[in-house]
């Protein structure tokens, strides 16, 4: 299947373009994380409490029930707790809580239950799930997570070196896989959207997802070097050949997995809500890495290298005595 007929777009023409839009939102993402302090983590890197709770009728608990929030705040501020992060979770009758206490949680949470329990004496308050993690433990899944990314990019870096026998695709790959990862955190900094487990579980499907459109171009780009001289022109040519002949291929396999991640987080629920946002922002992102970050920077690195060879061929060149 083909959506575009013998698409012959000039995409390294305007690459120079597409650097500059990549700076600007890396610079806007990285400003963002100075301005906040870095990332949003959540209790799962921080430290602290997530209690999920349920509200039902007394008299018929099929009811469906709408839960006041600031009701519910009321009590948490009762305990010193109305900073707490609270809201609706899933339906209106489920509320998720996210409050920084890790010591003696559990015995803590059972006082604000039954606080809770005669403050709703209309609704029976039903404890979901409750998670608690402290904050050496929150540090050290930073530093795991972050460990994880590293090596991961550290792993494709030699991946792609020896598949394509040239260091000049390994750094593309790599330099478009820390544009994707750099600017979906920055969304989520922007937003002041928490950073979890399930986030670093979806950049690292990001970075997989992103690398196999990559290699998909890096393929073609391949094929196609053994079938024109390697000057730079030439060169230029092959890579826009390459991309516009994996066009369509990109496309539909980029747009038929984004609906099914939006549609994820359409229906999916508040519990993977989240976790299918990061993944719309970094297929979208990885998307456009593929076309205008990874093929673009060995085209600069080719160019560079034709004008340094053709320098210092210049320069070696001996130079004419004139006659007397």
């Amino acid at each position: 299947m083909r959506i575009f007929k013998n698409p012959n777009y000039d995409f390294m023409g305007t690459r120079k373009i597409a650097f500059f839009f990549s700076l600007t939102l890396i610079v806007i993402s990285i400003v963002s994380l100075i301005l906040h302090g870095g990332p949003k983590y959540s209790v799962d890197f921080k430290g602290g409490t997530f209690w999920e709770l349920r509200f039902e009728d007394k008299n018929d608990p099929q009811k469906p029930v709408e839960v006041s929030i600031d009701r519910v705040r009321k009590v948490f501020a009762e305990f010193g707790l109305a900073q707490s992060e609270i809201k609706h979770y899933g339906s209106p009758q489920e509320i998720s809580v996210r409050a920084d206490v890790s010591r003696n949680a559990d015995s803590l949470f059972q006082e604000i239950l039954v606080k809770l329990q005669e403050a709703f004496p209309e609704y029976k308050v039903i404890e979901m799930r409750k998670e608690t993690v402290g904050p050496k433990i929150g540090k050290e899944l930073v530093w795991a997570a972050i460990k994880a990314i590293l090596v991961s990019l550290l792993a494709i870096l030699i991946y792609v070196r020896i598949r394509f026998k040239d260091f000049r695709f390994g750094v593309g790959a790599v330099i478009a896989l820390f544009h994707d990862v750099i600017i979906t955190i920055g969304v989520f900094s922007i937003l002041n959207m928490e950073i979890s487990i399930a986030i670093v579980a979806a950049l690292l499907t990001i970075i997989g997802y992103s690398l196999n459109d990559t290699i998909v171009v890096y393929d073609r780009i391949r094929e196609n070097l053994f079938a024109y001289k390697r000057d730079v022109a030439n060169y230029i040519k092959i890579v826009n050949k390459s991309i516009n002949e994996t066009l369509s291929r990109t496309i539909i396999t980029s747009g038929t997995t984004l609906l099914v991640v939006i549609i994820l987080y359409v229906f999916g629920g508040k519990v993977i809500q989240d976790f299918a946002f990061a993944l719309i922002v970094g297929i979208a992102i990885g998307t456009y890495s593929s076309i205008y970050i990874a093929s673009p920077v060995i085209v600069e690195w080719e160019t560079r290298k034709a004008a340094q060879s053709k320098v210092a061929g210049s320069s070696r060149k001996p130079s004419k005595k004139k006659k007397k």
